[in-house]
């Protein structure tokens, strides 16, 4: 049988452990700021009072202690450092937007907070915070981080100031793995069993949390590695904040099934002691969300509903485009909900507290949202476009002094294109794009018809040298289509991406910048290994087979398999699950039970024996031979299914396809 193993026709979310990013080269080619870019920046300081000082009081309001030094896994790899974006301080130098910097200053400040009594929060140990709330036997955790090293890292730190007290519940606000990955470092599926500790979460919580990324995760996972800056170094010329954080911790991800399920628009729970009011927000910033009153503390948990920036109506790594006007309804609602609250707490960034700021606060992100919405119609209405759409709305005054409605995550420019892609898809309704060329076979025309490449890098110096830099990349994008291995159009079109990263208020577009400049110098990065083989294992022991399957389905190479019809069953001894497997109009379906026509080859194996090929982590043959794996009936038709799969491209080209 051939040595390819069921890995290479899945799709797994390997995006999701960022590792710390290798360092810069020994000798650093990146640019500095431009003086146009400086001049720019300078406009842009003059416009903003970065040093306001509420937000920074906000920020470290309650710190009881702050970490430092690195989190290890058990290989004593890297998986967080505490210390490495800690060099934002001061004036913002020229080389990042002030805004960014500001925000980057916000966020760098790792600790143990008190939000007020009964409840902390660890900040800076991840991506997103873990919140404690104290119950009558022990903490409740709300959203355990991405990584299990960092959760028990959070948990160890508040235990050594805090004193050692259980884990007496458990809740998830949704459906991201920033919220969910880090479960196993704060309670064991044992524990939880064994003391009857209650896990809670909003309707559709699992099925969202194990399918995202399954399908797409080797595009995902090259894209992200942009949007997050993951091979960037970590300087005031790479990367230097996340947005809606610091950074997405690198290390082993696992799940824990829920116990409650919130599936009503409200519902109260006792959870030891403490009582909850639970309000479902589906389809907001993730597919299943809620957020929660807590009526005798006085508090509200908005979860990711609304945070200290814009977020993303889209990500820029990919994913099904959010619902703005839904958005802004549930915000409308949370409002109210929020209504006694004398402090909201959120799952990324700092708190609010006073009932006039927190009006404000959401308020103001709830109409961020629903302004981006309204308008985007408006002009769709018009006749307009998305891109014409995206240069052409500015949120108002009002809207645009409240920092929280600043881009440093999402961004006007994507967002209204969002809403304009989940009204109207992707056809501008011009005749001419409804079949357009493909992007290369395009750019070497549009080369040819400039005079050559020699001509348009002639042109696009000029924009360079007069600080056009949009216009710069547009056209030297064509010029890499064409021909991806012109050095001079390679070196021009990074310093050009450079200058609009170090302008750019959003991380995730600076990082897009930033990291397209450093492929074009340096080539793809080599995948980081800081994240161990079996990272996901304990998530992916929790993943429904089905949606392996349809990964493979979504593997098949549609030409190679016409005419072909084989049929395969697969038996999970362990889990007492069967799926037929056959194909059929050169498309592999799947159902539970024996595939329609009869098989040819049966399979029988665990689901963990499962995973382990599927992570690459043995072959069929060592299955066979250690009696992980029988194989009944022709091992031919399994050779020619396996044969019929393509292998995912993980680093596919971006600058120069």
């Amino acid at each position: 049988m051939r040595t390819l193993s069921l890995c290479a026709a899945l799709a797994l979310p390997l995006w999701l452990g960022l590792a710390p990013a290798t360092p810069a080269h020994a000798t650093d080619v990146r640019h500095d700021a431009t003086a146009v870019t400086r001049v720019r920046q300078a406009a842009t300081l003059g416009a903003l009072d970065v040093n306001a000082p509420e937000s920074f009081e906000d920020a470290r309001r309650g710190l009881i202690a702050s970490p430092s030094g690195q989190v290890r896994n058990v290989q004593g790899q890297v998986v967080w450092d505490f210390d490495v974006l800690r060099f934002a301080q001061g004036e913002a130098p020229a080389t990042v937007h002030p805004g960014l910097w500001r925000q980057a200053r916000l966020n760098q400040t790792p600790g143990l907070y008190q939000v007020r009594e009964g409840i902390w929060q660890l900040r800076g140990f991840d991506l997103a915070n873990l919140t404690l709330i104290q119950g009558r036997t022990g903490w409740i955790v709300v959203d355990p981080l991405t990584t299990q090293e960092t959760a028990a890292a959070a948990l160890a730190f508040a235990r050594q100031h805090l004193g050692v007290q259980p884990v007496s519940g458990l809740v998830f606000t949704h459906s991201h793995v920033d919220h969910f990955g880090g479960a196993l470092g704060v309670l064991t599926a044992q524990e939880a069993k064994a003391r009857g500790v209650p896990i809670v979460a909003p309707a559709g919580f699992m099925e969202e949390a194990t399918s995202e990324n399954v399908l797409l995760g080797p595009a995902m996972s090259r894209r992200a590695g942009f949007m997050y800056g993951s091979h960037l170094p970590r300087d005031a010329r790479g990367v230097v904040d996340n947005g809606l954080g610091m950074a997405v911790a690198a290390g082993r991800i696992g799940i824990l099934p829920p116990t409650v399920l919130i599936d009503q628009p409200t519902q109260a729970l006792d959870i030891d002691g403490v009582r909850f009011v639970f309000h479902n927000v589906p389809g907001s910033e993730a597919p299943a969300e809620m957020t929660f009153e807590l009526p005798d503390l006085r508090a509200f948990g908005a979860a990711e509903l609304v945070s200290q920036t814009m977020h993303n109506l889209y990500t820029l790594r990919g994913a099904k485009v959010r619902d703005a006007l839904a958005w802004s309804r549930y915000i409308d609602r949370a409002i109210e909900h929020a209504g006694r609250a004398e402090v909201v707490f959120l799952q990324h960034g700092w708190p609010v507290w006073g009932r006039e700021r927190i009006d404000t606060f959401m308020t103001t992100q709830r109409d961020t949202y629903r302004y981006l919405h309204d308008q985007t119609v408006r002009l769709l209405n018009a006749g307009q476009t998305p891109g014409e759409i995206a240069e052409a709305v500015q949120l108002p005054p009002a809207l645009a002094a409240q920092w929280a409605s600043r881009g440093y995550y999402g961004t006007v420019k994507h967002n209204v294109r969002a809403v304009a892609q989940f009204y109207l898809g992707w056809f501008d309704a011009h005749p001419a794009t409804l079949d357009p060329l493909p992007p290369v076979e395009a750019a070497r025309r549009y080369v040819n018809l400039a005079g050559g490449a020699d001509a348009a890098m002639a042109v696009a110096r000029q924009a360079y040298d007069a600080g056009d830099y949009r216009w710069t990349a547009e056209l030297l994008r064509h010029v890499l289509l064409a021909d991806g291995k012109n050095a001079a159009a390679r070196s021009l079109m990074a310093q050009s991406l450079e200058q609009l990263g170090y302008a750019a208020e959003s991380a995730p577009w600076r990082n897009f910048y930033l990291t397209g400049a450093q492929e074009l110098r340096q080539g793809i990065a080599p995948r980081s290994t800081s994240a161990p083989r079996g990272a996901l294992a304990d998530m992916l022991m929790q993943t429904p087979i089905p949606q392996f399957l349809d990964a493979m389905a979504a593997s098949l190479n549609g030409p190679r398999a016409d005419d072909v019809r084989l049929g395969v069953a697969l038996r999970f001894s362990d889990v007492g699950e069967s799926y037929g497997l056959w194909i059929e109009n050169a498309v592999l379906h799947h159902r539970s039970g024996m595939p329609l026509q009869p098989p040819s080859t049966t399979l029988t194996l665990s689901k963990p024996a499962f995973l382990r090929l599927i992570n690459g982590q043995a072959t069929p043959q060592e299955l066979v031979a250690s009696g992980a794996l029988r194989i009944d009936g022709d091992a031919q038709a399994l050779r020619q299914l396996m044969g019929l799969l393509d292998k995912p491209m993980r680093d596919f080209p971006i600058m120069t396809r």
